[in-house]
């Protein structure tokens, strides 16, 4: 199994204590908590941890800034991994409170969901996030999976205002029936809201969080329908992505073995 990736300031590399899982639960609680208004029975305000029943049987990819050990261990990126051979017996998915994974469960094939990945927002918009898919990429590599899911969102819970934006997700990136997953009622949402000859796709585009499009170059799909999220004040998309059919040699440029050590 490989041990980290290391980029100049930065290593990525899954959790190896119970701090370092705490200062991902840290970052989440800064992002998820304080940034977007999320709320849940298990966060613990006085710790300023963002918690929830699955991290603890999930890995936890971190990346760290090397020069800022001080603050939070350097922790200024998170994933959680959860492959299906580490889901306990009888449990069920975090996306499956919101999404009907039918499909993938019974698909036969060895898949693994993908939850809270934040960033830190000093770090937004720069190299953070590929950093992270090297680690992530390796870790698909290693373990054989085969498809990736998991939910993403958009901040907010009002869907007209990215109508546009949920629109062009169902136009162009829907799901192939042996993939499709739908949403749960009763906070299913319809994606398909606005006319598409009416939509700017360029200003659409724009709209949609970076998460998601970073796995739609890829060749990721949507599920039916969107969740609201009350609890978490967001609107959320399943996001599929097939090894197979995704486009590698994108998705190998988030693989660079010279920086492994």
């Amino acid at each position: 199994m490989w041990d980290k990736y290391s980029f100049e300031n930065f290593t990525v590399r899954l959790a190896r204590n119970l701090n370092e899982i705490k200062a991902a639960q840290r970052l989440r609680y800064d992002v998820f908590i304080e940034e977007m208004g999320a709320t849940s029975d298990l966060v613990d305000h006085n710790a300023r941890l963002e918690i929830d029943k699955f991290d603890e049987y999930c890995d936890h990819l971190l990346l760290f800034d090397r020069n800022k050990r001080e603050i939070n261990m350097g922790v200024v990126g998170v994933y959680r991994l959860l492959p299906d051979h580490k889901l306990p017996i009888c449990a069920e998915y975090y996306s499956q409170e919101e999404y009907d994974l039918k499909k993938l469960k019974n698909s036969g094939r060895k898949i693994m969901e993908l939850g809270r990945s934040c960033v830190h927002k000093s770090y937004r918009g720069g190299t953070a996030l590929t950093h992270l898919w090297t680690g992530l990429t390796e870790y698909v590599y290693q373990n054989g999976i085969e498809i990736l899911f998991g939910v993403a969102s958009f901040h907010g819970t009002n869907p007209s205002k990215i109508a546009p934006s949920l629109s062009l997700l169902h136009s162009k990136y829907l799901a192939p029936p042996d993939l499709m997953v739908t949403a749960k009622s009763p906070n299913k949402q319809r994606m398909d809201l606005v006319d598409m000859h009416k939509v700017d796709r360029v200003v659409a585009m724009k709209q949609i969080p970076s998460l998601i499009k970073a796995y739609l170059r890829i060749g990721g799909f949507v599920g039916k329908d969107a969740y609201i999220d009350h609890a978490f004040n967001t609107i959320d998309v399943c996001m599929v992505l097939d090894i197979e059919r995704a486009n590698l040699k994108k998705l190998s440029a988030y693989r660079k073995e010279t920086y492994f050590r």
